[in-house]
């Protein structure tokens, strides 16, 4: 990315950004959830499962058990009833009891607040570990989900091939105001306008600024 470019890129991040948070000053995750365990939890049950689906299970699961110690006991068969209906849910039993677990022994309930310590933890990649830190300890790291790679390369602002490029580069291009909320808005920008297979270009608030709606051939 030349300086020149570096430095539209941004101008156009601000224009976008500008429109979002007129739009939705507070943006925040569709996870429900009541504490940092909580969050935490949801998000590790979330990797290739919908906010929705997520919803469901926590909802019959937290009542029941919503504390590092209290879904530590249940174990794993304990825990699969309640998760059973959400994807990978075996693997996500086994991550979910051991990471409450670690949290246990390790850090007396409480999630760590540092990318390393949260990174050991069974069933936290990067992007878990980034959506924590943002939501959570309201630290400026992007969570690059299937939605946000998508809706970074259609509006042009940090084009990449890996999930890792396109955060590198929406941390620079994104200005300091808006890096804490970004996550929230290019989420549910892509989740319910820029859609994968059928962008809604003719609702989008932020389309005279995309790479993609200039670029698309018009009728």
């Amino acid at each position: 990315m030349s300086r020149v470019s570096l430095k539209k890129r941004i101008e156009q991040s601000r224009d976008i950004f500008t429109i979002l948070r007129a739009a939705n000053p507070n943006p925040t995750t569709e996870l429900n959830y009541t504490s940092g365990f909580e969050l935490l939890i949801a998000v590790i049950l979330s990797a290739q499962a919908t906010d929705v689906g997520v919803n469901k299970a926590t909802a019959k699961l937290y009542p029941i058990a919503n504390t590092a110690k209290q879904i530590a006991d249940l174990g794993i068969e304990g825990i699969i009833p309640y998760i059973k209906t959400i994807g990978l849910y075996q693997t996500k039993a086994k991550n979910v009891i051991a990471t409450a677990q670690i949290l246990v022994d390790k850090y007396a309930g409480e999630v760590p607040r540092t990318r390393e310590e949260l990174e050991a933890l069974p069933g936290v990649g990067r992007k878990t570990a980034n959506v924590v830190l943002n939501t959570l300890y309201r630290e400026p790291a992007m969570a690059v989900d299937t939605h946000i790679f998508r809706l970074s390369n259609r509006l042009g602002i940090a084009k990449g091939k890996t999930v890792r490029e396109v955060e590198d580069k929406l941390i620079k291009v994104i200005p300091d105001e808006f890096i804490l909320d970004a996550h929230h808005w290019m989420i549910l920008h892509g989740r319910y306008v820029c859609k994968a297979r059928t962008p809604e270009c003719d609702k989008c608030s932020i389309c005279m600024h995309c790479d993609y709606f200039h670029s698309s051939p018009r009728l």
